[in-house]
């Protein structure tokens, strides 16, 4: 099971650690979070929470599944292939169809829990989970509806606004790398983060970098399974999977993006909603940057959250 979460367990949640595989093998350790009071001879409606791009379920997804479980939902919280405690070799290797996949192995999961409602299953996807969230329900008809928090696009922000000539030039680099990994056995992983939390983040990290520590670097976030970023040459598999192509297929069910009105990433979900179809709504949080929706209560907006998911969950798209 689970060490270091960044939040305490309410009294009112029962957590547990669960695993189940996804359609290429791979184990999933995940978490199942639902309230003390449960019938579970009854039948609930159930959420999955993805982890920011890099991290895991110990860390923003506890903060959230904590929450929406006292408020109704059976919660089921993750970490991707490759990272964490879920399987998959070498480590640290970033796959976005697999990253995709896993959203639809956690609705597998959830709908073989004969207290959960298969017709009432939603998803929530933190920062670049966010993008994988939707382009899980651009295909997974059974997602009923979407909610992204701080979301990122991990395959535009790769690319990164380069012109034709920085891309050939990252492609030469990647392929050079590439040759590298072959002749050592194992791909480069380079950590971003400290093996162990700083008391304060170094003055002279510029933003977003600096940002990043302010919530994986220092004991606010920090998690010995989260140090940063992914193998080198897995940039190469996101420059070439355009995670949001058929974002308007989601349609009709619904997407919420909340995002904070001081997120550099601001601009994703700005992006991401003038593609999609409608139902859709924009959810700006007053006086946020991009990680204070990872953990921060006071800011996380649980009360939208669950009407969102309260409304939409008990509708029919058929």
């Amino acid at each position: 099971m689970g060490t270091n979460y960044i939040a305490a367990l309410s009294e009112n949640v029962s957590r547990e650690s669960v695993t189940y595989q996804n359609r290429y093998g791979l184990t999933l350790s995940g978490d199942l979070y639902t309230a003390k009071n449960i019938d579970k001879a009854q039948k609930y409606p159930a959420l999955i929470v993805g982890a920011p791009y890099g991290g895991v379920k110990e860390q923003g997804p506890c903060v959230y599944a904590n929450e929406l479980a006292q408020r109704g939902f059976v919660v089921l919280t993750f970490d991707q292939s490759f990272m964490g405690e879920s399987g998959g070799e070498p480590r640290h290797v970033s796959s976005p169809d697999i990253f995709t996949e896993n959203f639809s192995a956690g609705v597998d999961f959830l709908g073989l829990q004969p207290f959960v409602d298969r017709e009432q299953i939603g998803v929530i996807g933190i920062c670049g989970s966010g993008g994988f969230a939707l382009s899980a329900a651009q295909v997974d008809v059974r997602i009923k509806a979407v909610a992204t928090a701080s979301m990122y696009d991990m395959s535009a922000a790769v690319r990164g606004g380069m012109d034709d000539a920085a891309i050939r030039a990252a492609k030469e680099r990647l392929a050079r790398q590439r040759w590298a990994d072959a002749e050592n056995g194992a791909p480069e992983y380079i950590p971003g983060f400290p093996e162990q939390p700083l008391e304060e983040v170094p003055a002279d990290i510029p933003e977003p970098g600096a940002e990043w520590m302010r919530f994986y670097a220092v004991k606010r976030g920090h998690h010995p399974n989260a140090r940063g970023g992914f193998t080198t040459t897995s940039d190469l598999t996101m420059m070439n999977f355009p995670l949001l192509a058929h974002i308007g297929e989601i349609s009709p069910r619904p997407i919420l993006f909340v995002v904070g009105d001081r997120a550099h990433s601001k601009f994703f979900s700005e992006n991401a909603y003038a593609a999609a179809q409608e139902p859709k709504e924009l959810y700006v949080v007053e006086d946020a940057e991009h990680i204070d929706l990872y953990d921060r209560t006071d800011r996380i907006p649980f009360d939208k959250l669950e009407s969102f998911f309260q409304d939409y969950l008990r509708v029919s798209f058929c």
